[in-house]
């Protein structure tokens, strides 16, 4: 009764769906419909002919493969084609105004340049962080809608697109004589960055963008209390001084239509060398973090904070004792003023560095490198290997040193020079972020370890508890 088959009529209610025509079972044995390799016989059904037609339809589609090599060549023949353009351009301008107006150009496309670099090395840390144990959602206290390094890496090419075509083509509207379409450029570009990042509607990414708004809110106005995505941004628009300082005399030279000129070069132009505002500038990302360690001392009371605190005003001297060139007599330059400059140079580096260390990463002190077999003093992100920790630390004493040249407002005018260390300024960041986000990582897993610990009863509760003399 209950182990045989039933075979059940072609137009039973059972197989079809109400009001809907005879649905045929693809189970020949079964139901001996007569099905056989994937089609159907002619039946007849309702009174009306079928003909054979197949079961399945498969969409033939391009392996994932194929597509991913396809915009490989696509992005090599954009970029193939822009070099040449943009060269071509360069090329027919006359030697003298050549070098002024690259440095020009940079001036504008350097920032945005510097930021896409810095959008794809997040990518590459969310990468790094979704393939170990670290849970940089719970870190950053992200949304189960945040972006993973997929979203960012697609944010990074479009961006990557985007900035040189803008470059390309105002190299060759300007070497081609089209001076108004040239410098319509670079203001549009600005215009649509701007407009991206304040769209009011639910696209683009509206959940990350008012996340992104919401923290440099923050940090601007530190009237609550600090979170951790909040500092961290922070510590990286530090260092992005030099982008920040890029974007204000970008944004000088086109407020005043100097835009495909060469007038900021002058000594009395007010986009120059000899404006205040650069200075100003480069120091707000060290003061917002500076009032942020005070609002973090404040909150807490930790000694450790008011450290923190002069580790960032020691960038202060720096920035300003070389804005200083330009308003004093060389001869006081050169023998009271520079001193001075190289010094706090030094002290500022030394102390950021220190402070990495031991900090920021919790190393403590050089002698741990080589205990990496013990947890709790090393990182277990790259698996505690040696040559890490000296290339990481080695190279972050190097570049904290050379970071100062960007911080100096007497040392900008070689462009190449300043892009560089700019771009290594931020890799030195990227390979902070390893360190620092697995460390708070690690404060967290100890601090909610500590916390059962802290709540189940003692011995002596136990034994209280377990007593039969005192029931209530």
């Amino acid at each position: 009764m209950f182990g045989g088959l039933v075979a059940a009529p072609i137009n039973s209610p059972h197989l079809r769906k109400s009001g809907g025509r005879a649905i045929v079972s693809h189970l020949a044995d079964e139901l001996g419909n007569g099905v056989e390799d994937g089609h159907l016989h002619p039946i007849e059904v309702n009174g009306l002919k079928s003909a054979s037609t197949p079961m399945v339809t498969v969409a033939i589609a391009p392996s994932p493969m194929l597509l991913w090599r396809f915009k490989v060549l696509l992005f090599l023949l954009w970029a193939f084609i822009c070099s040449k353009i943009g060269w071509h351009s360069v090329m027919r301008m006359s030697v003298d105004l050549r070098d002024l107006f690259l440095y020009e150009a940079f001036l504008y496309y350097n920032p945005l340049l510097l930021v896409t670099t810095m959008v794809w090395l997040w990518g590459i840390n969310l990468w790094v962080f979704s393939q170990s144990n670290v849970n940089y959602a719970k870190i950053f206290d992200l949304d189960q809608n945040h972006l993973t390094h997929r979203e960012i890496w697609k944010c990074a090419t479009w961006m990557t697109i985007i900035v040189p075509t803008s470059m390309t083509a105002y190299l060759y509207l300007y070497s081609h004589g089209e001076v108004l379409l040239a410098a319509s450029q670079p203001v549009l570009l600005y215009f649509a960055v701007v407009m991206i990042l304040i769209f009011p509607f639910d696209i683009f990414y509206f959940s990350s963008r008012y996340y992104l708004l919401r923290t440099l809110w923050r940090i601007v106005l530190p009237l609550q209390a600090i979170s951790f995505s909040d500092f961290f941004l922070a510590d990286i628009l530090t260092s992005m001084a030099k982008v920040f300082s890029d974007l204000e005399r970008s944004v000088c030279r086109m407020v005043h239509r100097q835009v495909a000129t060469i007038a900021w070069f002058e000594a009395d132009s007010v986009c120059g060398s000899h404006s205040i505002a650069i200075p100003l500038v480069l120091v707000l990302p060290y003061l917002f973090r500076f009032f942020q360690c005070l609002r973090q001392y404040k909150d807490s009371g930790e000694r450790s904070t008011l450290l923190n605190a002069l580790k960032y005003s020691t960038a202060v001297p720096v920035i300003f004792l070389s804005a200083l060139k330009y308003h004093v007599l060389p001869d006081s330059w050169i023998n009271f003023y520079r001193p001075l400059w190289l010094l706090s140079s030094v002290l500022n580096s030394l102390y950021s560095f220190y402070w990495d260390v031991t900090r920021d990463w919790d190393l403590s002190g050089f002698t741990s490198i080589f205990k990496f077999n013990k947890s709790q003093l090393c990182s277990h992100l790259l698996h505690g290997r040696i040559w890490v920790y000296i290339w990481v630390i080695g190279s972050n004493l190097i570049l904290r040193c050379t970071w100062t040249y960007k911080l100096s407002a007497h040392l900008r005018h070689n462009y190449l020079t300043v892009f560089t260390i700019g771009a290594l300024e931020i890799f030195r960041r990227f390979q902070w972020i390893f360190f620092r986000v697995e460390n708070e990582w690690n404060k967290m897993n100890s601090r909610s370890n500590i916390q059962p610990s802290l709540n189940d009863p003692t011995n002596e509760e136990v034994k209280l508890l377990a007593s039969d003399g005192h029931n209530v």
